[in-house]
């Protein structure tokens, strides 16, 4: 296969699920969160808001709501063509959606799987290089200008949104709308991420031999041997490292009690694994 046809595949693999985001995105909105009048955060439940007040489509906010955030976007950051697409997606998918009844009255149960649906299609969106937020556009540029983090200036754009819904449409649809926000946030963790989110380990050890031998027989992954010295006592002990699922964290937390029960050991998260053998080895 050509270097052209591999990048022709790239795209439209990328845009097939961006488009499957803001499709995923539209179900939630439409037909679990806006007939309970339940919000999102950032642009999503500004346009909410705007559309229940002034009972102008909610599509249409959600498109010119974000353009500014998208030309500020381009001139400081650079390209935003599949910013553009998929806002531009969800817009025509909530649009196509809206005649469509919600599917239940019960709020908490649209709270839950409207946060489900919407983390799906955002997530699938930002893992595929595309946003729905001008807040994160704005956050980003203002990140590099003050002392506030990225996700501290979205916080603290969505607890001014959120606690306009309060008194727009009543504080508990308020707080259940807290509840779709934290779902969403979590769902599009998993998605981005997915469910083997890598996890780096770090295991000190009187017995490191045993310890990554049984380790590489039975989880199947690949260890390094390292020699560290204990500041205090002076010795030299073995550290060993390597990375997992957090779904193996369990065995192997076995493991090193089952030969070790003094060993010493940490886990921390980590976000991408490039190169290396990070692939399971086949186990006989």
């Amino acid at each position: 296969m050509s270097t052209r046809s591999k990048k022709v595949l790239k795209a439209v693999k990328k845009y097939t699920f961006l488009l499957l985001g803001a499709i995923f995105a539209s179900i939630g909105l439409e037909i679990f969160l806006v007939p309970n009048n339940v919000i999102d955060g950032g642009i999503i439940g500004i346009s909410i808001i705007s559309s229940h007040l002034t009972k102008f489509p909610l599509g249409a906010f959600i498109l010119v709501l974000n353009l500014p955030f998208l030309v500020i976007g381009y001139k400081h950051i650079g390209k935003t063509f599949v910013w553009l697409f998929s806002i531009t997606a969800l817009a025509i998918g909530v649009t196509v959606l809206h005649p469509i009844p919600g599917v239940t009255k019960d709020v908490l149960l649209a709270s839950v799987f409207g946060g489900i649906t919407l983390g799906i299609g955002v997530g699938l969106i930002i893992r595929y290089g595309g946003s729905l937020d001008g807040t994160e556009i704005v956050a980003i540029i203002l990140d590099k200008k003050t002392g506030f983090s990225i996700g501290e200036i979205v916080l603290f754009f969505n607890i001014f949104i959120l606690s306009s819904a309060g008194f727009i449409f009543g504080w508990d649809k308020a707080m259940y709308s807290l509840i779709t926000y934290f779902i969403a946030f979590k769902v599009i963790d998993i998605t981005v991420e997915g469910l083997e989110e890598s996890k780096a380990v770090i295991v000190i050890s009187d017995q490191p031999e045993e310890i990554a031998e049984v380790l590489m027989a039975r989880l199947g992954r690949g260890v390094t041997m390292l020699q560290g010295k204990g500041a205090y006592t002076g010795m030299f002990k073995g550290v060993l490292y390597s990375v997992v699922t957090r779904l193996e964290i369990a065995k192997l937390k076995s493991i090193v009690a089952e030969i070790d029960p003094s060993a010493f050991v940490t886990f921390s998260d980590v976000h991408e694994v490039m190169g290396g053998r990070f692939k399971k080895k086949a186990i006989h």
